[in-house]
């Protein structure tokens, strides 16, 4: 166990940091999944936005690597592109 104050304190804020990214990252793979469930054009284009954004919020914050986020976009905007 730790034995330095700041090495207590950096445990605390590395776990509290764990558990938002844990459900940031969640999230956003389940709004990734509902997307492409979605056969409706119009509701896909404006769900579109919202997830292209999660996901580069992910990307800016090194929970998902950055090539990952951009494939992930890729994918999706051809999804709805054939819609």
């Amino acid at each position: 166990m730790a034995n330095h104050k700041s090495a207590l304190k950096r445990i605390r804020s590395n776990e509290a940091k764990r558990l938002l990214n844990k459900y940031q990252h969640k999230t956003t793979r389940n709004a990734v999944k509902k997307l492409r469930e979605l056969t409706d054009k119009k509701e896909a284009e404006t769900m579109l936005s919202s997830v292209v954004s999660m996901l580069d919020k992910l990307a800016k914050k090194n929970v998902i690597h950055k090539n990952k986020a951009a494939n992930l976009k890729s994918k999706l905007t051809k999804h709805v592109a054939t819609l």
